[in-house]
């Protein structure tokens, strides 16, 4: 295990510089031996100094009570677990202060993209037939089916037709000439609520907000651009399952 190795490898680091705090005698590098033990040090120095927090005198009295087996206060059993724990979540953290800085970035970056959706969606809740769900969802019916009704975990067949709020499409099932098929609850939310609003057989028109699409990160690669607002026609052809 990667934290394991990774323990292990800072451990020799602080048994060499620690112990009996000797002093570290300058030598000279004359074998391949020499070089790679030199390399192992520094490499082990520039690893510890990425870790924050680690207290040296547990540190010590952890590594001193493993090696004569006496006295420890962590059952051997659970280190691995306590090890385990506190790097994921330090993971995490480093996850999510990543995704707040690029969240930061894309608001300015594309933020008159989200000005322009929200206007957009502003100026069509005013027009004829679009109705308004509480999550902002809005939409127009098309056709009206005479179906059953998915729920968010039903499989469904549908062709679906999707475009900027300034017409440009970006993905069609119609286009392509085949329906898709997928769960409702693995979609984005303004498929994901709208899809049950609909009978199979209805054809509605959504107007999804930002929020409720791929909001500042679609998937990579993709046409979509952070923070845009989409317009989808949507056919609900069958409830699979």
């Amino acid at each position: 295990m990667k934290v394991i190795k990774f323990i292990t490898v800072i451990t020799l680091a602080m048994v060499m510089f620690s112990c009996n705090n000797q002093k570290v005698t300058t030598k000279s590098l004359t074998n391949e031996i020499d070089s790679v033990s030199y390399a192992l040090g520094l490499n082990t120095a520039f690893q510890m100094k990425k870790t924050d927090g680690i207290d040296e005198t547990f540190f010590i009295q952890g590594l001193h009570n493993g090696l004569d087996s006496t006295n420890m206060l962590i059952e051997s059993g659970k280190i691995d677990g306590i090890l385990r724990k506190y790097f994921q979540a330090k993971q995490i953290e480093a996850r999510e202060k990543q995704q707040e800085e690029a969240l930061k970035k894309a608001e300015v970056e594309f933020a008159p993209i989200k000005e322009e959706g929200i206007k957009f969606l502003e100026e069509n809740k005013t027009k004829k037939g679009v109705q308004i769900t509480e999550s902002g969802l809005q939409y127009i019916v098309l056709k009206e089916g005479s179906g059953e009704k998915p729920q968010a975990t039903s499989k469904v067949k549908v062709h679906y037709h999707g475009t900027a709020i300034d017409g440009k499409v970006f993905d069609s099932s119609v286009d392509r000439g085949a329906p898709a098929e997928f769960f409702i609850n693995q979609v984005v939310k303004g498929w994901t609520e709208g899809l049950q609003l609909m009978n199979v057989g209805s054809k509605f028109k959504l107007f999804v907000p930002q929020e409720l699409a791929y909001g500042a990160f679609p998937q990579q690669g993709s046409p979509i651009k952070p923070f845009q607002a989409l317009v989808f026609e949507v056919e609900l052809l069958e409830i699979i399952k």
